[in-house]
């Protein structure tokens, strides 16, 4: 395949998305989030203007990505595309949040320093679409209660109660670190039963 069309760092990001779809080498996929999780974080921070919802939005966007791995294709830059998938996701954050913190007529700056356009339709819901809504949250409070019992009092107190990570590990008086981790994998699984039920949803 020709990647003379990528820079050095793209190329090198490409042997390590290789090595990671390839191979299943974690300390690839390692590399690759230490790479941009600080670009990713603070795109998010300047979207939402909140810490915690911004490193929830740079987790699951990697999340997202890796999931994804194997369709990425090096026409562009590894980057440009991690960037597209992350600012889709902030787009149906703020949709679903319906937060005004952000302005949606500036341009935000990718890591390649081209400038990215956002648009976002109406976020105001008529009856029938309200009442669909409502009915898709019952449905995910069914699939949250298919976690095992620590996952799911983690997802609940993360987004139902809306308790920062620090309220989550003072409360279950868990380090810091480990309710991070353990939430990372209580959305993985959850993603992974919503994924089976897809047609529901």
């Amino acid at each position: 395949m020709e990647l003379d069309n990528l820079s050095y760092r793209a190329r090198s990001d490409y042997e390590l998305v290789l090595k990671a779809t390839e191979q299943g080498d974690q300390a690839a996929y390692a590399e690759l989030m230490g790479r941009y999780k600080d670009s990713i974080y603070y795109l998010f921070f300047k979207m939402v203007n909140n810490k915690d919802d911004a490193e929830d939005l740079m987790i699951e966007s990697f999340g997202k990505a890796f999931r994804n791995l194997h369709h990425y294709q090096p026409t562009y830059a590894f980057s440009t595309w991690l960037f597209r998938i992350a600012t889709n996701n902030g787009i149906d954050h703020i949709r679903k949040k319906k937060v005004d913190t952000f302005s949606i007529d500036k341009n935000i700056a990718g890591s390649d320093g081209d400038d990215m356009k956002i648009d976002i339709k109406s976020s105001s819901l008529d009856p029938e679409e309200e009442l669909i809504t409502e009915q898709k949250k019952l449905l995910v409070k069914e699939l949250v209660d298919k976690l095992k019992p620590k996952y799911r009092q983690l997802i609940e107190m993360r987004y139902y109660d809306e308790l920062s990570y620090e309220e989550i590990a003072e409360k279950l008086e868990m380090p810091l670190g480990t309710v991070k981790a353990q939430l990372f994998r209580a959305k993985d699984l959850l993603y992974n039963i919503m994924k089976s039920n897809k047609g529901k949803i």
